[in-house]
């Protein structure tokens, strides 16, 4: 966008591209969403981690308008997503888990219909991309294979120039060289144009390779939101002896995670803000406190 472009936009513009506010939901009395609240800044990356049913597809599903929530909000672009405009829809990628739509029509022929929407629609892009993964234009969608599938899943919400692009689970079905592929382009698209991109993830090492922001849901509680570069930082796993851990009562200012050891010793993961020093009991004596790396933070946090 030029100078004179963004001199000219609208508040609705220059609003955070997605946010979730005290987002609630059910099934059958659990929850499977637990009040989560959530800002995403323009231009991040924001890698959502957890483990299979943690809640992430519902999370998207709900932040994007396409499941109601029980309870909270959700807004695109400053705009209720259950109400969102097609100005708005634009703007947006998406790409679910599993692509089934238009699954009758050919790659050709779907990509070039949805296309007719989208007024930043690259034609050049779609056609060198079909071209590099070996994706012909007259296969029947409902005929590839799921890797196919979600191939050209990603080539439709790549080719809209988003600005916001939501990918679900993106790598899940994608071979080692189309999965390097796609990640390359979230970092490109995010660097040169300013795209804001959240994908949903249990593969720890995509999420270090491309993220600079990094959620983690575990049984639908958002547990930890921060920029990947702050997580030396902010978290910290301590261990605490034996003896300082049976007197040890109630939870721990910022804990996100605690497990008892063989030896009676207690391990605990603590989360501080910015503007606050550990907790007292990390500076008790005989106890340690090891930085982490993001792996050994996410199996702490969801064991």
């Amino acid at each position: 966008m030029n100078a004179l472009a963004r001199s000219q936009s609208s508040p609705l513009q220059d609003a955070s591209p997605l946010q979730a506010r005290l987002l609630l939901k059910t099934y059958e009395g659990r929850a499977v969403l637990d009040r989560v609240t959530l800002n995403v800044p323009q231009g991040a990356v924001l890698g959502l981690i957890g483990r299979n049913g943690a809640g992430k597809s519902t999370l998207l599903r709900c932040l994007l308008g396409l499941m109601e929530p029980d309870g909270g909000e959700a807004l695109v672009f400053g705009e209720m997503a259950l109400a969102m405009t097609d100005r708005s829809k634009q703007r947006l990628g998406y790409v679910p888990q599993q692509p089934d739509a238009l699954a009758w029509l050919q790659v050709g022929q779907m990509l070039d219909f949805v296309g007719r929407f989208y007024p930043r629609w690259d034609s050049t892009y779609v056609d060198s991309t079909l071209e590099r993964w070996d994706l012909p234009r007259n296969r029947v969608l409902a005929k590839l294979s799921p890797g196919e599938r979600q191939r050209v899943a990603l080539i439709r919400a790549l080719a809209s120039q988003p600005d916001l692009l939501v990918l679900d689970e993106p790598a899940a079905s994608l071979d080692p060289v189309a999965r390097r592929d796609l990640l390359r382009q979230i970092v490109t698209r995010a660097g040169e144009s300013g795209t804001t991109v959240v994908f949903s993830t249990h593969i720890v090492s995509d999420l270090e390779r491309v993220a600079s922001h990094v959620a983690f849901l575990h049984h639908g509680k958002l547990l930890l939101n921060a920029p990947l570069d702050d997580l030396k930082e902010r978290v910290a796993r301590i261990t605490i002896p034996a003896a300082a851990a049976s007197q040890l009562t109630g939870r721990v200012s910022g804990e996100l995670a605690r497990r008892m050891l063989a030896n009676g010793a207690m391990s605990l993961v603590i989360e501080r803000t910015t503007d606050r020093d550990w907790p007292v009991i990390a500076h008790a004596p005989g106890v340690m406190r090891d930085a982490m790396g993001l792996e050994d933070l996410f199996i702490e946090v969801v064991e």
